[in-house]
């Protein structure tokens, strides 16, 4: 790959994944990971602009999955692969269309009548609670990101812990980057970490929760969904986004003063893993292209609704020529402004 800025740059988690899915048929030991699918979120909508990923794992991640990421377009510069094992094993089942756990996979393995796989012995779901102050062998540090990827326009950063994120968006702005969304992550995203809110949202250009996330976090503050979006957008955010699954999406156009409600595209759903990272990854795709945040909306909604169709990271770039376009189309008709 030439020496080249990256279209826009993504900092978040490579892993290893052991998937369930709705219809009840196992993938083991497949790419995955919040970064693959974000940077699959905004390949869809920008095939000639290679995104850059930034992530850590160990020296006994597959190389062959590297090499991959790149022959699709991904550039892998960022990825740092350490001088040990790191365990990036992740473990997700579907029990339906909507509800997904973490954990006690030999449960999982064994309503379904499936072998259960030996690299899973000994798997620990991650810690619910981040860490204040002890960085995990996973989070990024400054040294992560390429000279290079910091010249970049543009950075979306994907749920990893709370120390990376309150660290690298005020290294990101101090660098060439001018937009910057940020995903968060559920380990800080509980009532415990209410009064760090600020020090997180203040300076991104979109926040991007999930609604289960959001009404956690205010957990005895408040019920109201728009009020929790402008508390945080107050703080200094232009958009605020909530990811509301097959509800679709919340945007707060904070400047314009404009409320929106978008309704999710009707895909035929097989695998709901990534649906919100890759929201995420065409929604910043979206907003570099139109500083539009309607249509980022929108761009991230259909980016979503791709991936969903399939198992695997990479399904969505298989999608028709053209299926992404008529299928924006076919959403607008759907938005109403609150």
């Amino acid at each position: 790959m030439k020496l080249s800025t990256p279209g826009a740059i993504f900092i978040g988690m490579l892993q290893r994944g052991y998937l369930i899915v709705p219809s009840g048929q196992a993938y083991l030991d497949i790419p995955a990971g919040n970064l693959l699918y974000a940077s699959v979120g905004w390949l869809l909508w920008k095939p000639d602009s290679s995104p850059g990923m930034v992530a850590r794992v160990g020296e006994d991640y597959p190389q062959v999955w590297v090499d991959m990421f790149q022959e699709k377009g991904l550039d892998t510069r960022g990825i740092t692969i350490l001088p040990e094992a790191v365990d990036v094993r992740h473990f997700c089942a579907f029990t339906s269309r909507t509800t997904r756990v973490n954990d006690d996979p030999v449960s999982h393995f064994a309503r379904l009548e499936l072998q259960f796989p030996k690299a899973l012995l000994g798997y620990q779901p991650p810690s619910q609670i981040d860490s204040r102050t002890r960085l995990k062998v996973t989070s990024l540090r400054q040294g992560d990101i390429p000279d290079l990827y910091l010249d970049a326009s543009a950075a979306h950063l994907c749920p990893v812990d709370y120390l990376t994120h309150s660290l690298l968006p005020a290294l990101l702005r101090q660098s060439q980057v001018s937009t910057i969304t940020l995903d968060p992550a559920a380990g800080y995203m509980n009532p415990t970490y209410f009064n760090l809110a600020p020090t997180l949202v203040t300076g991104l250009s979109a926040f991007l929760p999930s609604e289960e996330e959001l009404r956690f976090l205010f957990q005895g503050r408040s019920t109201d969904l728009w009020e929790m979006m402008e508390a945080l957008a107050a703080y200094g955010c232009d958009l605020i986004v909530v990811k509301r699954g097959e509800g679709g999406q919340a945007l707060l156009d904070w400047p314009a003063h404009k409320k929106w409600e978008i309704p999710a595209y009707p895909s035929r759903m097989v695998d709901p893993s990534g649906a919100g990272d890759a929201f995420c990854g065409g929604f910043l795709a979206g907003y570099r292209n139109t500083y539009d945040p309607l249509a980022a909306v929108l761009w991230g909604n259909i980016a979503a609704s791709l991936v969903v169709e399939g198992s695997g990271a990479f399904y969505a770039l298989d999608a028709l020529p053209g299926l992404a376009e008529a299928r924006l189309e076919a959403i607008r008709q759907g938005v109403r402004r609150v």
